[in-house]
């Protein structure tokens, strides 16, 4: 699959920060490509940089050939922004219809599409509401409507999940697998890795402005190793982090996530755990995007900067 977007060596500087340090990465056509990384990795500024908002200061940003930022170029792109850019007194339809027109549609051939995503997105009814009068759930699918309405080469999305409940979430992740099915490239940015990990591609992940892994999602699960048991249960499964075995776990209400050390067997883990527990999974396979990610950059780095919020 050919490239649709090249970020080559892109760094922006605020003041003395360097938001954005040496990043590089591309998107191929036909795929999702998670950017992934915490609040403050610099994700939304190298989005910024790739729609024209910011230009970079030094580095390059290519799409099919051309230099990012002009006016040809935005038309093509879909942009769904981390905050709201909504004028919240027009009326659902005349944003929609006001949007497209932005970007070179004419409101006589939008009428039909409008009405397509409405529907889609249950909004039908408030399709004659302001935007202030809709919730930030509702909110959020207008601008999602926005980005798609004028068919774009390529849809950028900036934590498209913000704001909606389990059951908008599951539509939002269903409609860009269906994106993606039809050919189309999107560049989803998110800290939510869970999520990436359930739609992406490819992964590339920013820690404090810089690139410290990318690939395809499923070489950089099997690239750490396959030394992690996946459990889910009923009961209390505290103790799991404290077995000798584990070196490192993630524990929630009914499922755990467990490092083995060296000397690890799982067999020995399987045994304490049905002892004390209700297992419904037991499972022996790669790590997830959220533990890969606590390995990459140190659980300890993580736990200094949220000292410091």
């Amino acid at each position: 699959m050919s490239e649709i977007l090249a970020v080559r060596n892109v760094v922006k500087v605020f003041d003395s920060v360097r938001a954005v340090d040496g990043v590089s990465f591309t998107v191929r056509r036909g795929t999702i490509t998670g950017l992934l990384g915490r609040n403050g990795a610099g994700k939304t500024t190298t989005i910024r940089m790739i729609t024209g908002i910011f230009m970079p200061d030094s580095g390059s940003i290519e799409w099919r050939n051309l230099a990012a930022g002009g006016a040809a170029v935005r038309d093509r792109i879909g942009y769904l922004p981390e905050e709201r850019g909504l004028y919240k007194q027009m009326k659902l339809v005349e944003l929609l219809l006001f949007l497209a027109e932005i970007k070179g549609k004419r409101p006589a051939e939008m009428r039909p599409n409008i009405d397509r995503w409405l529907e889609r997105f249950e909004l039908t009814d408030k399709r004659d509401a302001k935007v202030e009068e809709l919730s930030k759930g509702n909110q959020q699918k207008v601008q999602l409507i926005a980005t798609l309405l004028h068919d774009p080469d390529l849809i950028i999305l900036d934590e498209p999940q913000s704001g909606l409940d389990p059951v908008n979430m599951v539509l939002v992740r269903n409609l860009l697998r269906e994106l993606k099915e039809e050919g189309r490239t999107i560049l989803l940015s998110t800290h939510m890795m869970g999520e990436a990990e359930k739609m992406a591609d490819e992964i590339v992940l920013i820690h404090r402005g810089k690139v410290v892994l990318e690939g395809s999602l499923e070489s950089v699960r099997e690239s750490f190793g396959h030394n992690t048991l996946h459990l889910d249960y009923d009961g209390d499964g505290s103790f799991l982090a404290d077995l000798p075995q584990v070196a490192r776990a993630t524990i929630d209400n009914h499922g755990a996530e467990l490092t083995l050390g060296d000397s690890g067997d799982p067999q020995k883990i399987l045994e304490v755990a049905m002892g004390r527990l209700r297992i419904r999974r037991f499972e022996l396979g790669a790590p997830s995007l959220e533990e890969i990610f606590i390995e990459k950059v140190g659980i300890e780095t993580l736990a200094a900067e949220e000292a410091l919020r």
